[in-house]
């Protein structure tokens, strides 16, 4: 009897009837993607094991967010502006892209897809700008993970628009105390702990005893996140986004979340690429890019 084809690009139904796109690398590595905010909520390296973390208590029923993944954060960051916490990307269904960018000349065994948000009458009620959010996401060897973001100021009335961004991306760790961020030495960073008050980085690396809310400033394009005990490092990669966030809710925040687990913040922690303290003005016509890109190895290296 013949094993069904593995098809490298596959759309199916998920929880709550929700479309989930499948991508899956010629080695074993894979990347699953809810066209419900454009939420990456899975990726597996050639052996199988989940890189990312996902709430056992994730709520998939819009207009609630996925707790877990990777959500975008977009047009806002946080609650640092007048919509609502993270912006509206993250809660929006994305369709996919028919007009896609071309495609890069390295392109061979990667597999990828391209969705777009444009904003709906209601959007333009609550943020008045015409974009274009044209998202890539692909899948290379290695298991390497890259979004590429595109947005474009399509407002014909010679409006420009401002806003912040985040790849919110959550990894699963082993325990955070055996985890630790390099790539952040002596930089600056907003304490949301402390009131948005700002400091020097003071250690080698960044280690987790408590909460930590914190958006570092103007960070370097590599950082490293090691997990001791799995002897795992992930490498993030960014081009266009200066920041460079990292959260972990600790046990008090997580007990107050709904959809995160009491013990749950042991086994995460979110350090993502972003562009917050000074936020992107693009003109009509203008087109900013962002980009991030994920590799996952079996040992500990440094940023």
């Amino acid at each position: 009897m013949s094993t069904p084809e593995r098809r490298p690009v596959e759309v199916v139904k998920a929880i709550n009837g929700l479309e989930k796109v499948v991508l899956r690398e010629i080695h074993g590595s894979s990347v699953e993607v809810y066209l419900y905010g454009a939420h990456v909520t899975s990726w597996k390296n050639e052996h199988g094991e989940e890189l990312l973390f996902v709430s056992s208590k994730a709520i998939f029923n819009p207009p609630k967010p996925i707790r877990g993944g990777i959500p975008i954060c977009f047009p806002q960051f946080s609650n640092l502006g007048p919509l609502e916490l993270h912006g509206f990307a993250r809660n929006r269904l994305w369709t996919f892209d028919d007009d896609p960018p071309p495609l890069p000349p390295d392109i061979t065994n990667k597999v990828f897809i391209d969705l777009i948000l444009r904003p709906t009458k209601e959007d333009l009620k609550l943020w008045p700008h015409s974009f274009e959010y044209r998202l890539r996401i692909t899948l290379g060897p290695g298991s390497d993970l890259m979004l590429t973001s595109r947005i474009r100021n399509t407002c014909p009335e010679g409006k420009p628009f401002t806003f912040t961004f985040a790849y919110h991306t959550y990894f699963s760790v082993s325990d955070i105390s055996e985890v630790r961020v390099e790539g952040l030495e002596t930089l600056d960073y907003l304490d949301n702990c402390q009131k948005m008050a700002r400091f020097t980085e003071q250690g080698d690396s960044l280690t987790f005893e408590s909460e930590v809310d914190r958006i570092y400033l103007s960070t370097p394009t590599k950082i490293a996140v090691m997990d001791h005990e799995k002897k795992r490092t992930f490498l993030i990669r960014k081009d266009g986004l200066p920041d460079a966030v990292v959260w972990n809710p600790w046990d008090k925040k997580a007990k107050a979340m709904v959809d995160f687990g009491d013990d749950e913040y042991k086994r995460m922690v979110c350090v993502e690429a972003a562009a917050v303290e000074k936020p992107i003005t693009l003109k009509p016509g203008e087109e900013w890019r962002g980009r991030q890109q994920l590799s996952a190895v079996n040992k500990l290296l440094d940023a």
